[in-house]
C-alpha cells in the first residue's frame, strides 16, 4: 500500500502542493504531501505513518507567521486550521479552543459573551497552535497572560501541560525546543465585563492595525522583537531603511517592522538577505541583536 492510499484514509491529502498558496506571504516552494487531519485521532495516525515510512514534516496553522524555503520539500505539511477548529466557553468565563481556531474569530465570540482578555488580539491572523506556540501578543498583552494550561501530543501521548511548565516569556516558548510536541488545545481564563467597552476597546485597535499596517500586502506580521531600549519600527526607521527592496522583498513604507512581499514573486532568500541586512546594520550602528520573529520553516 503506498503512503499516499494510506494518509488519504485520516485527511484530506494534496501532493506536490506549493506552499505560497499557503502562507500570508505568498512564498514557499511545494511539498510532497499538504495534509489536513479528519480529527485528533487521525492526526496521531498520521504522524504514526510519517514515522514509520521516515518521512519529515512541519505543522502549521493559518501560516501568518512562517516563511517557507523556496525549494520544495520531500515531506509533508500537516494542517490544523482545516478541522481542529472547534472552541467552548464555560459559565465561568473559561475558554478552551483547539489549535485550528482563528484567535481573531476567538476574540469577536468572547465580546459576544461580554468577556474580556481577547481584545488585544482581534488583529491577530493567526491560530490558536500558532499563536501559543509564539506567545503573540500586541498591545503589552500576550495569550500566555490569559493561558491555563495546553493540550499537547507527545511521544504519542495526549497530556495537558500547565503554563507554569511551559517557559513562556516574550514571542517565547518551550514548544520552540520541543518542536516533536504538537499543540492541539489552549485552556484561558477570561473576566467578566462590559460589552460596549470590550467593543469599542476592539474597534479602536482594529482601526489603529488598519491605519498603521500594510495588511493589503503579503506579508507576515512584525518582522522583529522588540529590543529593550527601543521598539524596532523605530530602529530601522532611524536606520534610513524604510522601502529599501532587495529582489522582491521591501522594507514597508507604511510600517518599518514588516518586511512585504512587495511584487507579489519575492523569495524566502529575498526576505532573509533583507533580514540579515538589517540585523548587520543594527549591530554595527546601535551594537542591538535583532530577533526574527517570523519563523523561518527550513526543509
Amino acid at each position: 500500500m503506498s503512503v499516499l492510499t494510506r494518509l488519504k484514509v485520516y485527511g484530506k491529502v494534496l501532493e506536490n502542493e506549493p506552499m505560497k498558496k499557503h502562507t500570508t506571504y505568498h512564498i514557499g516552494g511545494n511539498v510532497a504531501y499538504y495534509i489536513t487531519p479528519h480529527n485528533e485521532t487521525a492526526l496521531m495516525c498520521i504522524l504514526d505513518i510519517l514515522q514509520d515510512e521516515k518521512i519529515p514534516y512541519h505543522v502549521t496553522g493559518r501560516g501568518s507567521n512562517i516563511l517557507c524555503d523556496d525549494t520544495d520539500f520531500d515531506g509533508a505539511i500537516i494542517n490544523l486550521d482545516g478541522t481542529l477548529n472547534d472552541y467552548f466557553f464555560e459559565p465561568d468565563g473559561t475558554l478552551v479552543a483547539q489549535a485550528g481556531c482563528s484567535i481573531i474569530n476567538l476574540s469577536v465570540e468572547a465580546m459576544k459573551r461580554s468577556l474580556s482578555g481577547l481584545e488585544f488580539a482581534s488583529g491577530i491572523p493567526g491560530s490558536v497552535g500558532g499563536g501559543l506556540y509564539m506567545n503573540a501578543g500586541a498591545y503589552r498583552s500576550n495569550l500566555s497572560s490569559l493561558l491555563i494550561d495546553v493540550c499537547v501530543l507527545k511521544d504519542g501521548r495526549i497530556e495537558w501541560i500547565k503554563k507554569e511548565d511551559l517557559d513562556y516569556g516574550y514571542r517565547h516558548s518551550a514548544f520552540q525546543e520541543h518542536k516533536d510536541w504538537t499543540i492541539l488545545a489552549g485552556r484561558f481564563k477570561l473576566e467578566k465585563a462590559e460589552h460596549d467597552d470590550i467593543r469599542d476597546l476592539m474597534d479602536s485597535r482594529r482601526k489603529r492595525r488598519m491605519d498603521s499596517q500594510p495588511l493589503n500586502m503579503p506579508c507576515a506580521g512584525s518582522v522583529f522583537r522588540n529590543p529593550e531600549t527601543i521598539p524596532a519600527w523605530k530602529l530601522i526607521e532611524e536606520m534610513g531603511l524604510r522601502g529599501h527592496q532587495i529582489g522582491g522583498a521591501q522594507v514597508s513604507t507604511k510600517h518599518c517592522n514588516f518586511i512585504v512581499n512587495a511584487t507579489g514573486d519575492a523569495t524566502a532568500s529575498d526576505v532573509r538577505a533583507l533580514i540579515t541586512m538589517i540585523q548587520a546594520k543594527a549591530k554595527e550602528l546601535y551594537d542591538i541583536d535583532l530577533i526574527p520573529e517570523v519563523e523561518q520553516m527550513h526543509w
